[in-house]
Formats: C-alpha cells, sequence, structure tokens
C-alpha cells in the first residue's frame, strides 16, 4: 500500500496544453515580441488585453505558425514545436496544427462556397468521410444557432454570422485549443453580443480559448486569467478581477483608465 501512495504521488502532472517560453519576435529591426513566456492550461481560457501595436495579435499568429518567431520555445502537450528558435521538421508542424483552431477578426470564409462547405471542407480536405463530415458540420451550424442557413452564401449573412461560421468552421477540424484575434472588433454592439454569447458556451464547456480581445466585461466574466501586454512584453498577468479591478503595475492602470473613457 506504500508502494501504491508512493507511485502515485510521483505521477508528474499533465503538461500545459500550450507553453511559450522566452519568445521573440521583430519586424524590420522593431522589436515586436520580447521574452514572452505564458501557459495555458487544458480547459481554460486567457484572454490577451493591451493597446494596439502591443504584440497581441503577432502572439497568436506566432503560436499559430502563421509568424515565424526568432527566438524562443513553443511547446503544446509538453512537445516542441519550436525549441531555442529551431522549428519542428514540417510533418510535425503540420501535426502540431492539427491541435488548434483560428478564428480572425475579419472572418476569413470562402466567398464562392456556401455556409455548410465553408464548415465541412477543411476536414474533407484531410481525408475525412465526407458523411460524417457533412453531420458534424450541420451539428455545429445548429449550435451556433444558424440553422437553415446551411445553403446560404456568406454575403447573404450578417457580420455576427459569418463569424460564427467561422468559428464552426475552427470547430469542425475538432481543435484542442482556439485562437481567437479580435473576434468582435468587425461587429457592431449588438452582433458583437451574439459572437461573445457563443465564446461564453464554449468556456462553459471547458473549450481551451486564447482570445485576444477588447471586450473588458467579457473578458473578466469569462477568462480563467487575463494577460495585459504593451510595447512587446507581459506587464501583467493573473487573475480576472485581480488585474481589471486592481490592477499592480502603472501601465495597466493607464491603459484601463482611457479604456474607461472610451
Amino acid at each position: 500500500m506504500t508502494d501504491e501512495k508512493l507511485n502515485t504521488a510521483q505521477e508528474p502532472a499533465a503538461p500545459d496544453i500550450l507553453e511559450i517560453r522566452s519568445l521573440q519576435k521583430s519586424f524590420d529591426g522593431q522589436c515586436v515580441l520580447s521574452d514572452i513566456s505564458l501557459e495555458v492550461e487544458r480547459g481554460n481560457v486567457v484572454s490577451v488585453i493591451g493597446p494596439s501595436g502591443s504584440g497581441k495579435s503577432t502572439l497568436l499568429r506566432c503560436a499559430a505558425f502563421l509568424e515565424t518567431a526568432d527566438g524562443g520555445d513553443i511547446l503544446y502537450d509538453g512537445q516542441y514545436a519550436l525549441r531555442d528558435g529551431v522549428y519542428a521538421p514540417k510533418a510535425e508542424l503540420n501535426r502540431f496544427r492539427r491541435r488548434f483552431g483560428l478564428v480572425f477578426q475579419n472572418f476569413q470564409l470562402f466567398p464562392h462556397y456556401s455556409v455548410l462547405k465553408n464548415v465541412s471542407e477543411p476536414p474533407m480536405l484531410q481525408g475525412e468521410d465526407r458523411e460524417e463530415v457533412r453531420e458534424r458540420a450541420v451539428a455545429l451550424l445548429k449550435k451556433m444557432g444558424l440553422e437553415g442557413k446551411e445553403n446560404a452564401y456568406p454575403y447573404q449573412l450578417s457580420g455576427g454570422q459569418q463569424q460564427r461560421v467561422a468559428i464552426a468552421r475552427a470547430l469542425a477540424m475538432r481543435p484542442e485549443i482556439l485562437y481567437f484575434d479580435e473576434p468582435t472588433s468587425a461587429l457592431d454592439p449588438e452582433l458583437t453580443g451574439e459572437v461573445l454569447k457563443v465564446i461564453r458556451q464554449l468556456a462553459e464547456e471547458k473549450m481551451t480559448m486564447v482570445v485576444v480581445t477588447h471586450e473588458m466585461p467579457f473578458a473578466k466574466a469569462v477568462s480563467n486569467r487575463v494577460i495585459f501586454m504593451a510595447g512587446g512584453v507581459i506587464v501583467e498577468q493573473g487573475d480576472p478581477r485581480a488585474v481589471l479591478d486592481d490592477p499592480q503595475e502603472e501601465r495597466t492602470r493607464q491603459f484601463l483608465r482611457v479604456f474607461d473613457r472610451a
């Protein structure tokens, strides 16, 4: 019995789904990300806030391999996608890419595809069974409140509906983590509410998410952790209420004061 207890106690903790260490990125000699380190636990929502030009979107794009980092480490489930600035081989990176889904601020739907085809085409291109994918896509569109829109085209939808199609498309790949880059910045307040409601539902279902957002009440209500970035560095991070209601850093307080006056 003693040995069994000892073995149980020594079981290693499950790795974070995403870990970034000392990430560096510059454009034309201008540092955009400087020594960025963070972890995302499975089932958690991490919101990233900060002024324009702080590096928030670049951080997401590096995590998703849409930008090439200059240095640092990126690990998914404890496995290196980037180590000391050197990327894993292409085949391995492709496997890592299947772990995450992306939702952009400008939707990026295929205009010549129907809603159903926008959602079902990516997994089909990965070789998944057509009928299974179709059933999954129909179910996801229903979950997004888009039942009956399967045969519509993007131009026939509101911005909020298009963003919900984009979320369904990302979910159709069955990702382990979802990245949202300012998902409501192109929407008016009413349509913003539609999209935030969907993200809240996903949070309740314990979908792991990293959300770059300017929606402070949403970040406070939904996130497990808030990260405030400015000037390419993480200035402050922690519990949403602590960061947003009682920030410890003057730069965070300056940002929130300006935001409150907007």
